[in-house]
């Protein structure tokens, strides 16, 4: 197109030659007929492939490699430009980067280092250097995916994803070029985005002083007061993260607890920690408007147990009331494919996620019903791709093994059923608590809050296990494993932990019977 100095923007054009089913460029302005005669060779058929996989995040990347890895001609369309979702460019790895930052910066400036004998003076924080370290990790954790992509020999097209058919798909760039894809099968792995509070309540996100997780995560000063509303695990997290930083952090739960999903004995205990951190914590709490005005916000609350009203004046408003699936622009309204009133996609689990209208399109992670957690959503992928590659594994997940992780500190996370349900259930069990206070190690660092629990049944199966407490996150995989494999609580207390090591807590709680 260049030697062709035809000398404007360029722009796409369906080939009046061969139809839709080739796409050719032309430049802005240069005569339709002339083009089409000077550059018809030009045109290219589309591509041909066993999968396309729609999302290049935690789901995506990985159903993208594996399907390359069993044999399929694979491509991944992604339309952010940068691989890894939302998990890993605006989610889960900034998040958890800033929460470590944070963390340090915390225990040098509130005195608990110096209790160690570890003295500084006049600690400050350089808010720039600290984003900067954390886009840092995040780019190079991107193109190492991509890296992977191209050494698997998976094809990386960067777009919007769309359905033309069921078998036919286009991928469309921020420029509006336009890359057409015949594929097989389709994978549909497209996350999900931030929940917001309608418009009429007055809060519109700009992501400057209405803020997001997105926003969230690159504010260019730390602001002296902050109104999160929705105290679940995004809400948790990232209001640690600039309390630590020393903002005045307002939490606003409509529910009656923060974190409503965890089990109440552990989330009563994690309330605590967070408040004594310096989190104002206000639950069976409502806001009922706010108006945006100069360089700050004001958030209007009722008390959902009398009544009462306040004004909460704020430099930022954070908004962590959920998130849900990204499906828009998909086409699949075309395809007869409907969406539920959570906006979720329909699949049949036991079936490679396959949807009922159309077998050869899978769905899997946060647009399909359950969690939204990236390890779940990386699950499924690898199970729907070795489904359709016909390799040997079992047809279902057990989703009362899939953990999940609150990133604070102390950390929280648990598997499987928590107390209240089996309580609510009526089932019998029994339960094994031990306190971090009690274990060597978190003694011997000064980190001893919080506990491990474990609720296992008559016969001794596990059914749960939920710990608040240093590396909980990956103190719970020995749990996890428990349960996917069917162990009782007294396989776990008479294995070896080594000495001295938090997982000596999970071992003291395991032993519910008292008796090893």
């Amino acid at each position: 197109l260049d030697a062709l100095q035809l000398g404007s923007p360029l722009k796409t054009l369906v080939c009046c030659r061969c139809g839709p089913s080739r796409v050719m460029f032309r430049r802005a302005g240069y005569p339709p007929k002339a083009h089409a005669l000077r550059i018809a060779v030009r045109c290219f058929a589309a591509e041909k492939y066993q999968l396309a996989v729609i999302g290049g995040g935690p789901a995506g990347y990985v159903a993208a490699i594996k399907a390359s890895q069993l044999g399929l001609k694979t491509v991944c369309i992604e339309k952010r430009g940068a691989l890894g979702g939302t998990c890993l460019n605006v989610g889960c790895i900034p998040s958890k980067a800033l929460l470590n930052a944070t963390h340090k910066y915390h225990e040098l400036k509130n005195g608990h280092m110096a209790k160690l004998g570890i003295n500084a003076d006049n600690v400050t924080i350089d808010l720039p250097k600290m984003m900067k370290a954390k886009d840092k990790a995040v780019v190079g954790l991107t193109k190492g995916i991509e890296g992977l992509l191209k050494k698997n020999k998976v094809a990386y097209v960067k777009g919007r994803g769309e359905f033309v058919t069921a078998t036919t798909l286009t991928a469309t760039d921020d420029q509006g070029n336009v890359t057409e894809i015949e594929a097989e099968h389709s994978l549909i792995c497209t996350g999900s985005e931030a929940s917001t509070l309608p418009a009429s309540m007055g809060l519109p996100v700009d992501e400057k002083i209405v803020v997001t997780s997105t926003g969230a995560l690159s504010l260019s000063e730390v602001p002296k007061k902050m109104v999160v509303i929705g105290g679940g695990v995004i809400g948790m997290e990232l209001g640690s993260v600039w309390g630590a930083l020393g903002a005045e952090v307002t939490v606003v739960e409509f529910m009656d607890r923060i974190c409503p999903g965890l089990d109440s004995e552990v989330g009563n205990a994690f309330h605590k920690v967070m408040q004594k951190q310096g989190l104002s914590i206000l639950t069976s709490t409502k806001v009922t408007k706010g108006e945006v005005h100069g360089s700050g916000a004001t958030v209007h609350i009722e008390s959902l147990k009398d009544g009462s009203t306040q004004a909460l004046e704020c430099d930022v408003v954070l908004m962590c009331v959920g998130r849900r699936p990204f499906t828009d622009g998909l086409g699949l309204e075309k395809l007869g494919i409907p969406i539920n009133k959570f906006g979720q996609i329909e699949v049949d689990s036991h079936n490679g996620f396959r949807t009922s209208q159309h077998p050869n399109i899978m769905a899997v992670g946060d647009v399909i019903p359950g969690p939204m957690l990236a390890h779940k959503a990386e699950e499924e992928a690898i199970m729907a791709v070795e489904l359709l590659a016909k390799a040997p594994r079992p047809d279902h997940m057990n989703y009362d093994a899939i953990p999940g992780v609150v990133y604070t500190h102390p950390e929280v996370a648990q598997v499987g059923k928590t107390e209240d349900e089996l309580k609510a259930a009526g089932a019998k069990y029994k339960k094994g608590v031990f306190p971090f206070m009690a274990n060597s190690r978190a003694r011997a660092n000064d980190d001893a809050d919080g506990l491990v629990k474990v609720l296992v049944d008559e016969n001794d199966k596990i059914l749960g296990a939920h710990i608040m407490g240093p590396s909980a996150g990956d103190l719970i995989q020995s749990f996890v494993m428990g349960m996917e494999y069917g162990a009782c609580s007294e396989d776990i207390a008479r294995t070896c932990h080594a000495h001295p090591t938090h997982s000596e807590a999970s071992k003291e709680a395991w032993d519910v019977r008292g008796v090893f």
